[in-house]
């Protein structure tokens, strides 16, 4: 009866919890619009561009959902511009150049995104040095073979293979991403494992676990998805340019942000709304600051302050934790 009775406490704790991560992400979305909403009320929140907004933080959210698996772990990923890069330009030559359209753009981009996943896990897994490391040096590998393939001229996608640039199909697209992502996070034995490699990885060792197998598969993973995100960037931007000195790097940013939303709600047991929520944040405050005329590097600057605040706000350290 006192099992019972503890069990079903600490169900309600947990939804309390979930309920409380929810009301403060929903608050963090209120609150960004309607600051930029007072200060330039006429060209800025109306509810078809707060749709536009959505859309547009659907692209990073898909990659962060897939950058969550590798992050959870303690690990690091420099070369996500890169793969998204490398995966658009492959999908679209695929689709174009070899004539195999649709079939071509969805493979071609989620198998490349997912083979360099597999090459940043292997190199880090055998190298044994810090996975921000290998991944930097292996971003200039793929930034140059991307350049190679696309042989320095901007790959385009055709107007009759961007409906997942669009309504509905960048929503139909990115909500299975969603789902695979949810299904496998909390329903496989990977989920499982991700988990306990990312709170200990000594007694993950330990129980049996082979920390390196499930290492290389986080960066498997998280590739497929950050290919996934190369389908909606190309067919929302309509192409692609192939860049070389770690300028992929820039498209970094948005989805580690959103990232952190994750990392930060997990103890609310909601990283994956998190991170797709967190990353409708960023894009208001964004298109906020373009809505206002500020120049881009004052952009950048408020909107890091701005996203550092939340996650110190979003995340407390418990005394003696060791934070990553």
């Amino acid at each position: 009866m006192d099992m019972t009775t503890g069990a079903n406490a600490l169900e309600k704790k947990k939804l309390s919890g979930t309920a409380k991560g929810y009301l403060i992400l929903i608050g963090l979305v209120v609150a960004s619009w309607a600051i930029f909403k007072i200060i330039t009320p006429g060209n800025f929140g109306s509810p078809k561009a707060m749709l536009s907004y959505f859309q547009a933080s659907l692209i990073a959210a898909t990659g962060a959902i897939g950058f969550y698996f590798v992050m959870v772990m303690g690990m690091f990923d420099f070369s996500i511009g890169a793969n998204i890069m490398l995966s658009a330009i492959v999908g679209c030559v695929f689709a174009t150049r070899f004539n195999l359209g649709y079939f071509g753009l969805v493979v071609g981009c989620i198998v490349m995104g997912a083979l360099v996943g597999l090459f940043n896990g292997l190199f880090y897994v055998k190298l044994r040095i810090p996975s921000m490391i290998v991944t930097t040096g292996l971003a200039l590998i793929y930034e140059a073979i991307a350049n190679y393939i696309a042989g320095g001229v901007e790959q385009t996608l055709p107007s009759n293979l961007r409906a997942f640039g669009q309504m509905p199909g960048d929503i139909i697209l990115a909500v299975v991403a969603f789902i695979v992502a949810y299904l496998i996070l909390n329903y496989t034995k990977i989920g499982t494992y991700t988990y306990a490699i990312g709170s200990n990885e000594f007694v993950a060792k330990n129980m049996g676990i082979n920390v390196n197998k499930y290492k290389v598969l986080a960066f498997i993973i998280s590739g497929a998805f950050l290919g996934t995100m190369a389908i909606l960037t190309i067919s929302y931007g309509s192409s692609m340019v192939a860049v070389t000195g770690m300028a992929s790097m820039s498209r970094n940013f948005v989805p580690t942000m959103g990232c952190f939303f994750g990392m930060a709600f997990k103890k609310y047991g909601m990283p994956l709304p998190a991170i797709i929520i967190g990353e409708f944040v960023i894009n208001i405050i964004f298109f906020g600051f373009i809505a206002l005329g500020a120049p881009t590097a004052i952009q950048d600057v408020i909107t890091g302050l701005a996203l550092l605040i939340i996650i110190t706000l979003t995340t407390r350290v418990d005394k003696g934790e060791i934070v990553k």
